[in-house]
């Protein structure tokens, strides 16, 4: 086992990460920006290491610091957590050269799923089902790409083939559209992941984004989790996520988790990851992406399972084997997790930084809340907007979302604006209720009263 981490990133995940390594008994240290010199994982950690200015570039992505710190600090294994690095090949490699262990999969596995088209290939050979579309990437000067999109079917969506979040993405519904949709998404893709390529897939109407958590050991034992419904987004990002979903039958859960597992198997993957789908209306799934790191939605599994998962990603790290299989993990709870963010919802979730004054949390039983932030606190404008997750659980559906509603109305945030009253307006929702959520949900049952 590991006898120090360096946690390279911040926020609530990074005292997550803290956490977990402290009940394992391992040493942390941690990075920040100068921005960050007061956020609560600095404070948290055995050590702390200042890596650069608020620039994330200039220091969550800042590689020759971070190793650095690593080498200063005597950190044998480093963990990524979500976004930053997390899914960044070179940095995988560069800690492998080091003699430093990456916490997550091969660099192979990253490359192979981190490229959306070569993903798609790959899982088209294991035989996982692919949304229909381009064999490659498409450019806005090609002439074919109106017959291709006429093949497939309007409405069809442009997506980059690095990266994910929402961005450079773009819903087209009509042949006038489809040249300035790709060119902005090229645009999107290129500012934000260094890479304009994009590829082109039907988009399928009303889906439900279903998504699978995986684990794998260095013995090549793969295993799968109950899912998580995703489908309540804004942007393509996650708002609310839950587990089981109440979409899926028993059958569909247990076909769907097995191609997951093949899709995991196919590049062999180690540590904890998840497979993504997108479900339509006929129960027909496809694979849609794998994101080969933890997810901010991790709690809800946990809370499902009784699995702590990041404990397990280190312990797979480290070399350890699973010691359960698919067929043993038992749904123990009903779960929902609310995403708080320092947004403005009233205004298209423009971001609200600034200094937060009174705060209040919720608690009681069957809640759970995973932050970072304290009163007192300032959430900088340079990074995330996630400022808290609050997860409820409970045995039935109807009991969570009771509980969830009872807890967002405890929550306090005052200074800033955030998204606590929009989740207490979706737990409100009499579709909701009824289970009928799809990634337009907000659209079509929120925004439009």
């Amino acid at each position: 086992m590991f006898k120090k981490i360096l946690i390279a990133n911040r926020g609530e995940i990074a005292c997550r990460v803290i956490r977990a390594a402290k009940e394992l008994g391992i040493k942390t240290v941690a990075i920040h920006s100068e921005a960050d010199k007061e956020s609560m994982h600095v404070t948290m950690a055995d050590e702390s290491v200042c890596v650069g200015p608020a620039s994330a570039s200039e220091s969550y992505l800042n590689i020759p610091s971070i190793i650095s710190a690593a080498e200063i600090t005597g950190a044998d294994a480093i963990h990524p957590g979500y976004g930053f690095l997390a899914e960044n090949t070179y940095f995988a490699e560069v800690c492998e050269s080091c003699g430093i262990t990456f916490i997550g999969p091969k660099r192979s596995s990253i490359e192979k799923m981190g490229d959306k088209i070569a993903a798609r290939q790959l899982m088209i050979k294991s035989k996982v089902p692919v949304v229909p579309g381009s064999d490659g990437p498409v450019s806005a000067d090609d002439p074919n790409i109106y017959k291709l999109a006429e093949k497939i079917g309007y409405p069809v969506i442009i997506k980059a083939t690095a990266g994910g979040g929402g961005k450079g993405m773009r819903v087209v519904v009509s042949q006038e559209a489809l040249k300035n949709s790709i060119i902005m998404a090229q645009t999107e893709a290129k500012a934000n992941f260094g890479n304009p390529d994009v590829y082109m897939e039907k988009y399928i109407e009303e889906p439900h984004h279903i998504e699978f958590q995986i684990l794998g050991d260095s013995k090549g034992k793969v295993v799968y989790l109950p899912e998580r419904d995703c489908s309540i987004q804004r942007r393509h990002q996650k708002l609310v996520e839950e587990s089981p979903s109440p979409f899926i039958s028993e059958s569909l859960r247990k076909k769907m988790g097995k191609a997951a597992q093949s899709a995991a198997e196919a590049v062999g993957y180690i540590t904890v990851g998840t497979v993504e789908f997108l479900v339509d209306k006929h129960m027909d799934f496809y694979f849609m992406e794998m994101n080969t790191r933890i997810q901010v939605e991790h709690p809800v599994t946990e809370v499902v399972t009784g699995i702590d998962l990041v404990k397990e990603q280190i312990r797979l790290a480290a070399g350890e084997r699973l010691s359960f299989d698919s067929s043993a993990i038992k749904i123990k709870n009903h779960a929902i997790e609310c995403r708080i963010n320092a947004e403005d919802p009233d205004k298209d979730f423009i971001p609200s930084p600034g200094k937060i004054g009174k705060l209040y949390l919720p608690g009681g039983p069957g809640i759970r809340v995973d932050t970072h932030v304290y009163s007192g606190y300032t959430i900088p404008p340079f990074y995330d907007s996630l400022i808290a997750k609050v997860i409820a659980y409970a045995p039935t559906r109807e009991e969570t979302i009771s509980k969830m509603s009872r807890a967002l109305k405890e929550v306090t945030i005052e200074g800033i604006k955030n998204t606590a009253p929009l989740h207490a307006k979706i737990m409100a929702n009499e579709y909701f209720h009824e289970g009928n959520i799809c990634t337009d949900f907000l659209p079509k049952y929120v925004f439009n009263k």
